[in-house]
């Protein structure tokens, strides 16, 4: 399990495990709050591609999905 802080999730890179699309790194590009201020989803950019998808940050955690940095 990745260890995540919410706080500091903004521009964070990661690499994909199984690549999205042939797409393998990305940035966090944007992140959505509800209204206690959590973070509650966040938006993945491509970085040779530039397109978005929309996931749950919870996600990020999974080891099997996601390694922290791009490697």
């Amino acid at each position: 399990m990745n260890r995540i802080n919410p706080a500091k999730l903004q521009n964070s890179k990661w690499t994909a495990v199984k690549p999205i699309n042939r797409e393998k790194h990305f940035l966090v590009s944007e992140m959505e709050f509800d209204e206690d201020g959590s973070v509650i989803a966040c938006k993945l950019e491509a970085v040779l591609s530039n397109n978005e998808y929309s996931i749950q940050w919870t996600e990020l955690k999974s080891r099997e999905k996601w390694l922290q940095g791009w490697k």
